[in-house]
């Protein structure tokens, strides 16, 4: 496991030059919407305290951000030091304040129990082999009735539609991703990853063993994302 743990990270740390880019290319910029969603899934109130883990370069936290209207303190968790640095720089550029940056993995998160409002892990828990510990810890840094929301690559379930998006999927994605990466791997274990991921009725049930409760998901885009909330 930890050798799958060193080869997500390295990766990251290799594409993040180019990984907002192909973030708004390779999803036709519909990544934009769906973190918009996320956020207001999460029906934050002000001066919440909020954890977004995996979070690259702060996208997800620069929109908590922003809908909060900066009345919110953000921790921002990742393990890949080259999307901190980037998100870093993000944050300079936009001067922004209210998000702080964390070097950790989702599995072992540097603050004490009970202590966050709402958890947010957009496009990370896939790269967890370890999902049932990943989401018992984050169950632990949340007060009672915080919020985890949870969006997620999936695969469409049926139809027509299926057929393509696998289609650009397998073949078509991993071309583009890494003609600009530059990473000839990255973009091809994005497919497995996702093909890998469970439904979400059986991801529901992951949630729900770790002990969150009024759990609801929102598949979007013809299911190509789901987007899960779970209360504690």
């Amino acid at each position: 496991m930890n050798e799958e743990l060193d080869f997500v990270k390295e990766m990251f740390d290799k594409i993040s030059h180019r990984y907002d880019f192909l973030n708004r290319l390779l999803s036709f910029r519909q990544d934009t919407f769906w973190r918009t969603q996320m956020v207001k899934a999460a029906k934050l109130s002000p001066n919440s305290r909020v954890m977004d883990v995996a979070c690259g370069t702060c996208d997800v936290a620069l929109e908590i951000s922003a809908q909060l209207r900066g009345k919110a303190k953000i921790y921002g968790v990742d393990f890949s030091p080259g999307m901190l640095n980037l998100g870093r720089q993000k944050l300079l550029d936009k001067k922004n304040s209210t998000i702080e940056l964390l070097n950790a993995d989702g599995l072992h998160l540097p603050f004490k129990g009970n202590k966050f409002d709402a958890l947010f892990i957009a496009f990370g828990i896939r790269n967890i082999m370890d999902r049932k510990g990943a989401i018992q810890e984050f169950y632990k840094t949340l007060k009672k009735d915080g919020r985890l929301v949870i969006l997620e690559l999936t695969t469409p379930e049926k139809g027509l539609f299926r057929q393509i998006y696998l289609g650009y999927f397998k073949k078509i994605l991993p071309l583009i991703g890494s003609f600009f990466s530059k990473h000839n791997d990255a973009y091809s274990y994005l497919p497995e990853s996702v093909l890998n991921f469970p439904d979400p009725v059986s991801f529901s049930k992951t949630m729900k063993a770790a002990g969150f409760k009024k759990i609801r998901f929102k598949q979007m885009t013809f299911g190509i994302v789901t987007l899960f909330v779970g209360t504690k």
